[in-house]
């Protein structure tokens, strides 16, 4: 994901390094030891040469095996909803990634705490797959935490369009918010010769929104009955 976006400590007060979620840490950790262990592999330090084309091969997400294709195991066509997104294209994809990553957890993580902030990354990661799955152009494989992250930001959008709603703000803000996501998908899009993943980023922040706004619902219900 090519936009960029920590936590401030629980003491206004006290300066220093930003923690990092649990969450984010844990996403952080397992992409990162993918990554490294296939970059290891591609520069010849590992004796494995062909092992990032083996992770993708049972770990990207291939559309093929929604149709008539042989799977290289038992459920791979239920686990790779979820492989894809711990996977990337390489340590450009991985570092642009992460440090989205690092910005938009810490966001979702303030604003809904654990649990909500990794429910929305599956959901979201989940969502993004489903859509490219029934969008996708051509059988290409695709990998990333795009669709994960473009959730994040999607569950940011929902809550921003529910308080302006409450406050009767203008909701010009979050309009701009997905023409900017619409136009830098375009760009992106044609830069990469048709490569981007659109439609992984399009379910992806789908998924974020809906989830979060059945979280704020809930969170208000229970204001209401003074839980």
């Amino acid at each position: 994901m090519p936009a960029a976006e920590v936590s401030p400590s629980e003491n206004p007060g006290r300066r220093g390094a930003p923690r990092i979620d649990p969450v984010t840490l844990t996403i952080l950790l397992v992409c990162g030891v993918i990554e490294i262990t296939l970059q290891l592999a591609d520069y010849g330090i590992m004796d494995w040469p062909r092992l990032r084309a083996l992770a993708y091969a049972y770990g990207g997400f291939w559309p093929g095996l929604l149709g008539d294709w042989t799977a290289n195991f038992p459920g791979q066509a239920v686990v790779m909803f979820f492989t894809y997104g711990f996977l990337h294209g390489g340590l450009l994809h991985f570092v642009v990634n992460m440090i989205t990553l690092i910005s938009l957890g810490s966001a979702v993580h303030e604003r809904g705490g654990i649990g909500r902030y990794a429910t929305i990354y599956v959901a979201s990661i989940l969502g993004g797959a489903v859509v490219f799955g029934l969008l996708a152009p051509s059988l290409r494989p695709m990998v990333g935490a795009s669709g994960a992250l473009f959730g994040l930001v999607g569950a940011l959008t929902a809550w921003d369009a529910v308080e302006r709603r409450a406050l009767r703000l203008t909701m010009r803000p979050v309009v701009r918010i997905i023409v900017v996501l619409v136009i830098l998908n375009a760009v992106l899009w044609w830069a990469m010769d048709g490569l981007l993943a659109w439609q992984t980023h399009l379910g992806g922040f789908l998924a974020g929104a809906v989830v979060a706004l059945l979280f704020g619902e809930k969170c208000e219900l229970r204001d209401r009955r003074g839980l």
